[in-house]
């Protein structure tokens, strides 16, 4: 009783792996002559787009947007236009005016988002702007942690988060803030936008090695934030 049991599995586990090959064989013929056209040339075919790939073909079929594209597009939205608008004029300007922002100043823009400051800048007449966030978005920002920026100690002359929720939002605040302090140089300036119902004297104490000089109100994407510069006294410029 028990052989017979055992040849009984024996053919079953058989027929289940046949059955399995034959599927496989099936999948591979069927991705192949969906997927590319003229037997097998790598030229792939007009599948309609999904949501969601459904299977290796439609996620191959899928196009890859241009960065330039992208940022062209971008530049001709209201809201990118009001937004380097209101940058200009609640922070540019203020740093110009106590001559801490020029036209050959090094420019760090941290938690930088889709790069709006950074093209701002650039359109101010700034030719060194980098721009880094947790997740890159080309060609403005590239990816680097906020708590452990790839930079030497004093690299930038300002250092600039123009997101009200960098602060508030970092894992670990007085780690994202002694980033931005050892990446200005001594005497440079940090320009932060944050919400206003945050303390000044709390921003003060966790940037401990800056004082606020300015602190004035502006409109980002229809919210009321605190423009806030500080002059760095910590650290040397390499």
């Amino acid at each position: 009783m028990d052989g017979h049991v055992r040849r009984l599995l024996n053919r079953v586990s058989i027929a289940l792996s046949a059955v399995a090959t034959a599927a496989l064989l099936h999948l591979f013929r069927h991705s192949s002559s969906s997927c590319f056209a003229g037997g097998g040339s790598p030229t792939y075919a007009f599948l309609p787009l999904v949501p969601f790939p459904r299977t290796s073909c439609d996620a191959a079929s899928r196009r890859v947007v241009d960065p330039d594209l992208r940022l062209a597009k971008l530049r001709t939205s209201p809201r990118w236009r009001l937004r380097s608008a209101s940058l200009s004029a609640a922070v540019f300007v203020p740093l110009r005016r106590r001559s801490l922002l020029g036209d050959s100043s090094r420019v760090l823009c941290v938690a930088a988002g889709a790069g709006q400051a950074v093209d701002a800048l650039h359109a101010a007449g700034v030719g060194d702007v980098t721009g880094v966030d947790i997740v890159d978005f080309l060609p403005l920002v590239r990816r680097a942690d906020p708590h452990n920026l790839p930079f030497f100690d004093g690299a930038f002359d300002i250092v600039l988060s123009n997101d009200p929720g960098a602060l508030t939002s970092a894992l670990f605040p007085s780690r994202f803030a002694a980033e931005i302090e050892r990446t200005t140089r001594r005497g440079g300036a940090i320009a932060l936008a944050v919400d206003r119902h945050i303390d000044l004297s709390t921003v003060g104490h966790i940037f401990r090695k800056s004082r606020i000089v300015e602190v004035s109100n502006a409109t980002l994407d229809g919210s009321v934030v605190n423009i806030i510069i500080l002059r760095s006294k910590g650290t040397k410029s390499h």
